[in-house]
């Protein structure tokens, strides 16, 4: 890295690991712009459900790319990648820190280890595999997956059908698997990251994630639910995935109860912390893991003056 390399620090984590309220306080401190790196809080239409930050916490620290995408869009994480470069540019050209926060694994893989340029996919290829995914169904489509391309399969979650119809995609197109590609791909240019993983105890981390969902109900998700239905949009699309919208639209359709509606997402919640835990265990290597942001600040806080200290600049 030359002298002139971008510094940013990065606080990532599992669901309801605390990881906004942690990068608030950083940003605050050192005056800092907070960039969201997960892949469903940068659509406009579920700010409650997808916990983005609310105007007291905007007020309080510069936020950016947060509900920056209709609904209706689909996001990639090339996309994502490009929008989190220019703003961390922004960030550092007015001398500000970049302080980026998410649990999208995807997301922090790329910006950290860069992207794949992967050869383009022929249409036919493509639209065959989403296909064999829509008429097979994800287990079966991930099983298969699994036999051809191990790597990559374990990497993916069995329901996730986007990213397994992109995986198979590739697979078809270039004998060759995804993660095979990812390894290769070019690292971000020009950035010294500060990584932070929050890492709260199983216990504490579905107790946060059942109370999270609670509240999220109270604060009014399922008015942004019905507006979101009420638009008709494509079940396929990212932001139809949101945890608990599923849910919550089974009980306004009147096919469940709320409380049934609201147990259901909350077990649903627990089950992406879990998997986002295993990813981070095993994929995420930080620089400083935490099982507590509060009682741990003062270490957390002379890591990033240590950190801004001897990065160079």
């Amino acid at each position: 890295m030359g002298k002139g390399a971008r510094r940013i620090v990065l606080v990532a984590g599992p669901t309801a690991s605390g990881k906004s309220a942690l990068a608030l306080r950083l940003a605050r401190a050192f005056d800092g712009v907070v960039i969201n790196a997960d892949s469903m809080q940068v659509y406009r239409g579920l700010p409650i459900l997808t916990a983005q930050p609310d105007e007291i916490a905007r007020a309080a620290a510069p936020h950016r790319l947060y509900g920056v995408l209709d609904a209706g869009e689909a996001c990639s994480v090339a996309r994502w990648r490009d929008m989190a470069l220019a703003e961390i540019e922004r960030a550092g050209a007015a001398g500000r820190l970049a302080v980026l926060v998410g649990g999208t694994g995807l997301y922090l893989r790329a910006l950290l280890q860069g992207l794949a340029e992967l050869p383009e996919i022929p249409a036919g290829i493509r639209d065959e595999a989403r296909r064999f995914v829509a008429e097979a169904g994800p287990a079966a489509a991930h099983a298969w997956l699994a036999g051809k391309d191990p790597e990559t399969a374990a990497g993916l979650a069995p329901g996730d059908r986007q990213r397994l119809a992109r995986a198979i995609e590739v697979l078809r197109a270039t004998s060759r698997g995804l993660r095979a590609w990812q390894r290769d791909a070019r690292p971000a240019p020009e950035l010294h990251a500060g990584t932070i993983l929050l890492m709260p105890p199983r216990a504490v981390l579905r107790e946060r994630c059942d109370a999270r969902f609670r509240n999220m109900v109270e604060a009014g998700a399922l008015r942004e639910v019905a507006a979101i239905m009420a638009r008709g949009l494509d079940p396929s699309l990212p932001a139809m995935k949101v945890l608990g919208l599923r849910e919550l639209a089974s009980h306004l359709a009147g096919d469940c109860g709320l409380d049934e509606a609201v147990v259901r997402a909350q077990a649903a919640t627990r089950r992406y912390a879990k998997r986002q835990t295993t990813w981070f265990r095993h994929q995420f290597k930080a620089d400083l893991v935490v099982k507590d942001s509060e009682s741990l600040e003062g270490d957390i806080f002379a890591f990033i003056r240590h950190f801004l200290l001897t990065t160079p600049v």
